[in-house]
């Protein structure tokens, strides 16, 4: 137990953020902190803290030598930036989790609704967990590319080659196909449907506390799937084409310099071919005269200007449900439904209808149908619906006849 008062240690960690950002780079080389090393940085600040140190538990006993909790590294070493690229294994154990989890919800929607309601938790927290895994990832794997093709630590060519290689070989490609979404086994194609599922029940479940639980779950997974695809384009588009080109130009100056220390081995080839050319071609009068002349008896033209990108649709249960009790009683429900969100937007969508209809289960409201016969035809933007014809009436307020 911490006897310290929680604005004491952050004090503490503000007083003294130099010293902690010094144990931090040592533990970060050498996995722990020296003994002698310890007693080095706390001499060097002519700071005599250990016992805050250890009191506050910010730092722990590794036999004879020293280590910063866990959580104290994270967030320094969040703060700092200065992520230790993971290996694509170390990002698969998220994958296992989240496939697991995900078994288990399937297998047990129907059962007990905490033990269901947890493992819904326990999974945006793996999905968590696992977006910003791969987003440090991509932040290191750019910062010791960017410092490779600048050659910050001044290595020669022979060794950018292998460093090229190594981060291809073992970090980027690996990782790239963990976030390909077309891929079978990829944890990105996983979360796609659990995406679905999802999507399914947060508009059909019958508790409102578990639909609420996979409303969440669904926004997540599409932020999540956002964020992923603008680190999926940050690999394929950015580093694996800087870091092949650090490669590449690597072996040619390379065999350059290889060449340079013995040019007389082998005989060079001829690197300048002498030949007389114009600047421009013969025909370049004919070429422009017939340029021109496509244009001269050319129609008006007619520049549509760019539509704005309409914004996304957000279902707001709390709205509709209100505006569903003014309507009351209501003899067509899918009809107020047509008229409510044409209403909004001339643009309906199977999306838009279908989560209107999550209303229907409402605890306060009573659902009828006149017979199975009795159905109403709804046009959307991708499909012509046929639906049942439903009566919807609330405690107090009479159907109509």
């Amino acid at each position: 137990m911490i006897k310290a008062e929680p604005k004491t240690i952050l004090s503490f960690l503000w007083t003294y953020f130099e010293v902690l950002r010094d144990l931090f780079d040592l533990q970060q080389d050498n996995e722990v902190i020296r003994k002698e090393a310890f007693q080095a940085v706390l001499h060097q600040h002519k700071k005599d803290i250990k016992l805050q140190l250890m009191e506050y538990k910010i730092v722990r006993q590794v036999n004879d030598d020293y280590e910063l909790r866990d959580v104290y590294y994270k967030l320094i070493e969040f703060i700092l930036f200065e992520f230790r690229p993971l290996l694509p294994e170390e990002i698969d154990k998220f994958g296992n989790a989240i496939t697991e989890l995900f078994r288990k919800i399937k297998k047990g929607v129907d059962s007990d609704r905490d033990i269901l309601l947890e493992r819904l938790k326990a999974l945006s927290v793996q999905i968590k967990e696992f977006s910003d895994a791969v987003e440090k990832n991509s932040i290191r794997l750019l910062n010791e590319t960017r410092d490779l093709k600048g050659n910050v630590h001044r290595i020669d060519y022979r060794e950018k080659i292998q460093k090229a290689s190594f981060w291809i070989e073992y970090y980027i490609i690996p990782l790239n196909r963990i976030l390909d979404v077309n891929h079978s086994q990829s944890i990105s194609n996983k979360l796609l449907n659990i995406s679905e599922f999802a999507n399914q029940r947060r508009l059909n479940y019958d508790d409102e506390g578990v639909r609420q639980a996979f409303e969440k779950l669904y926004h997540l997974l599409i932020q999540t799937n956002d964020d992923v695809l603008r680190q999926s384009k940050i690999l394929t588009n950015e580093l694996l084409p800087l870091i092949e080109r650090i490669r590449t130009e690597s072996q040619i100056l390379t065999g350059w310099i290889e060449f340079l220390k013995n040019p007389y081995r082998v005989t060079p080839p001829k690197l300048l071919k002498m030949e007389l050319d114009s600047p421009y071609s013969n025909k370049i009068y004919l070429n422009t005269f017939e340029y021109f002349e496509q244009f001269t008896g050319s129609d008006d033209a007619i520049i549509d200007e760019d539509q704005d990108e309409t914004e996304r649709w957000i279902f707001k249960k709390k709205k509709y449900k209100e505006e569903l009790v003014k309507s009351l009683p209501i003899v067509n429900f899918f009809e107020w439904c047509n008229k409510q969100l044409k209403s909004e937007d001339k643009h309906i969508t199977n999306e838009k209808l279908f989560a209107l209809t999550c209303l229907l289960f409402e605890d306060d409201l009573e659902v009828t149908a006149y017979n199975k016969d009795a159905t109403v035809k709804i046009k959307t933007e991708t499909a012509n619906l046929n639906v049942p014809k439903l009566k919807v009436t609330q405690n107090g307020i009479p159907a109509e006849s």
